[in-house]
């Protein structure tokens, strides 16, 4: 019984964090928007792109295990506008 109720309170908190991650996505996605809108007007060479699809490309695994750069932070509001610099 009580890996039973461990199971569903793990199952219950992990769907809460999924759900306020969805929500805080989309938030941003909507206050990102007008940014990416000027940011996609001004790359004229199709730098943005580039860079996105290099960013989308497998790479070996990171060895450096130090702390994330203030811009390419999981948890920066800055990390999408990383590609514009």
């Amino acid at each position: 019984m009580q890996t039973l109720a461990l199971q569903l309170t793990t199952t219950l908190v992990d769907d809460a964090i999924e759900l306020v991650t969805g929500f805080g996505r989309g938030i941003l996605s909507l206050a990102m928007a007008p940014i990416e809108r000027i940011a996609r007007a001004c790359d004229v060479a199709g730098v943005l792109e580039q860079r996105r699809a290099d960013r989308r490309a497998p790479r070996p695994a990171a060895t450096s295990g130090g702390r994330c750069k203030s811009r390419n932070c999981r948890w920066s509001p800055f990390r999408g506008l990383s590609e514009l610099t």
